[in-house]
């Protein structure tokens, strides 16, 4: 039987989604498969990829045959560099240590390099968003400081304006208290006048 590790397709219409099996040759793209090995989702930036690499290494040498595009993604993932480490620690070259030692650091290098795609995707979108909604112009901002300054200005204005304005009231209303007093003594200085006038008359008289 000859065996083959290949993808199913999922998902909806213009949505595709697939999973890594393993299956018979001869069975249909979508029908029974023998083994999952993980998930390929190619409508992401990068594409995201989850696969068991022990399992997908085991199928590969006991000689599954991948498709082409399941052959990339084992690339992608570091089955074949495993492979490739695993002839060296059979010829003697490299000991189990070193084997996973050097894998270890491949799959974090990989790792690193492909968050760091990620975050350049997401700074794409952002700098693409901020293109189509559009952002404000230094103008305005500029017009808002002037805005602000002259708001500010106008308030000192204005409480200087009512405080001169309260002065003016309070000296308007001290000048006429003291034309009042000045009218009331003027009388009084009147009428004792008139009165001594009235007592001289008398007296006159008598």
């Amino acid at each position: 039987m000859a065996v083959k590790m290949r993808l199913t397709r999922k998902g909806r219409k213009r949505a595709p989604f697939y999973h890594i099996v393993v299956a018979d040759a001869r069975s249909p793209r979508d029908g029974k498969f023998i083994e999952k090995l993980g998930t390929y989702n190619p409508m992401t930036k990068p594409a995201t990829i989850e696969i068991d690499r022990e399992a997908a290494y085991d199928w590969l040498v006991k000689g599954a045959q991948p498709t082409d595009t399941v052959k990339a993604i084992l690339r992608f993932k570091g089955v074949y560099y495993k492979k490739h480490l695993m002839r060296g620690l059979k010829k003697g070259a490299l000991t189990i240590e070193q084997v996973e030692d050097l894998l270890s650091k491949w799959i974090e290098n990989k790792d690193q390099r492909i968050e760091a795609r990620k975050e350049q995707t997401k700074a794409e979108k952002l700098a693409f968003h901020k293109m189509v909604s559009g952002e404000a112009k230094p103008k305005a901002v500029v017009a808002d400081a002037e805005t602000k300054q002259a708001a500010e200005a106008f308030m000192v204005t204005s409480d200087e304006e009512t405080t001169t304005a309260e002065e003016e009231v309070v000296a308007a209303a001290e000048e006429t208290v003291a034309e009042a007093v000045q009218e009331t003594e003027a009388a009084a200085s009147e009428e004792a006048s008139n009165e001594e006038s009235a007592e001289e008359s008398e007296k006159t008289e008598e």
